[in-house]
């Protein structure tokens, strides 16, 4: 389980594919190495990927074809940059909203604007997902607790403006126009979505 708050936007530094199997690693800052060992949680871009190697401050991660399908974890480069988060701790403070690192699509940026002091991005995903954004409502993209301002369900489109903390922290300062993110709907808002829609079934 993660916070979606984003600690630290790390390089990659190699990427072997193989098929059906990428494996890679990326350079940590040596605050996140401290209490990490093979078998921890982390999330990646916001896929929750098991630690199978640690060499110095070198962590490597294997993805299999279910992660490469649905995610862009497929995408990464050497040089890449990447989002990332330890796994919670009991007692830890949950400063964005529960995220389990378990990817359900793929967005993407159809639009950056930038008027002053502001910075907004607007996504586009499947139309299926859009009954679970709302307005003032969470998501997570590339593992990033963020607030959802405007929607547009027609477009399958919605918009988010990032404060300067959130992009001197996370890759959505790299992010160009026709680049995916990895997108977490909010299970809350899905499980309330869900329940919803049944139970209006069941009455007709």
């Amino acid at each position: 389980m993660f916070s979606g708050i984003v600690q630290s936007c790390v390089e990659v530094v190699n990427v072997r594919k193989k098929t059906g199997l990428t494996t890679f690693t990326l350079q940590l800052p040596k605050s996140l190495i401290k209490g990490l060992k093979k078998g921890s949680s982390i999330s990646v871009d916001g896929v929750c990927l098991t630690v199978a190697k640690i060499s110095g401050t070198k962590v490597s991660f294997d993805a299999m074809k279910e992660t490469l399908d649905k995610t862009t974890i497929s995408e990464l480069k050497t040089r890449s940059s990447v989002n990332i988060e330890k796994s919670l701790k009991v007692g830890d403070e949950i400063g964005g909203h529960n995220v389990s690192g378990h990817v359900d699509t793929k967005a993407e940026i159809v639009k950056i604007e930038k008027p002053k002091n502001n910075h907004i991005i607007t996504f586009k995903c499947d139309k299926k997902w859009m009954k679970y954004i709302l307005p003032k409502g969470f998501i997570a993209l590339d593992g990033a607790s963020l607030t959802i301002v405007d929607v547009d369900k027609n477009q399958g489109a919605f918009s988010v403006y990032f404060i300067p903390e959130t992009l001197k922290i996370t890759t959505f300062r790299f992010k160009r126009v026709g680049d995916k993110v990895n997108l977490e709907i909010d299970r809350q808002t899905q499980a309330i979505v869900d329940t919803v829609e049944r139970v209006l079934k069941k009455k007709r």
